[in-house]
């Protein structure tokens, strides 16, 4: 199984993308599906291209989707963390979009933690302004 967080287009139209996103690690994965939209996935690549430069002590936050029954769909949360240079310190959360199991309304929820490389983010931030504009299906953060 190969560490990281991958994107996936599933669909688009002009304002709105629907990704599927796999976060796993050494012994685990989980999958999910967002929506976003494509002029949020554009201000979250740039703010990503500024990020990049902050090794020293750098956090970003990237939040995809809702979380919570009212929201279709899952969600994703990720916060970036350049505690100390060369290692970039991913935490996420995702959840799946709920569905009915006896007699309420449940969603499959998973937390990991991963490590990546400032070279790695490098790699991942041109596929994702790729998959933004369109021109790839998909995007990935490979981590160690």
């Amino acid at each position: 199984m190969t560490k990281g967080i991958s994107f996936t287009r599933i669909w688009s139209d002009d304002d709105l993308i629907e990704l599927r996103i796999v976060v796993a690690n050494e012994g685990s994965s989980f999958s999910n599906t967002v929506y976003a939209s494509q002029r949020g996935l554009q201000h979250l690549a740039e703010e990503l291209s500024l990020f990049r430069d902050h090794i020293h002590a750098g956090v970003k936050d990237i939040r995809l989707g809702e979380f919570g029954p009212e929201y279709a769909n899952g969600a994703f949360h990720a916060r970036l963390h350049f505690r100390s240079p060369g290692k970039l310190y991913v935490s996420t959360h995702q959840q799946s979009e709920f569905s009915d199991f006896s007699v309420t309304q449940v969603a499959s929820e998973a937390r990991m933690f991963l490590t990546s490389e400032p070279v790695l983010l490098d790699n991942f931030l041109a596929h994702f302004l790729s998959l933004v504009s369109g021109a790839a299906e998909n995007a990935s953060l490979e981590c160690i």
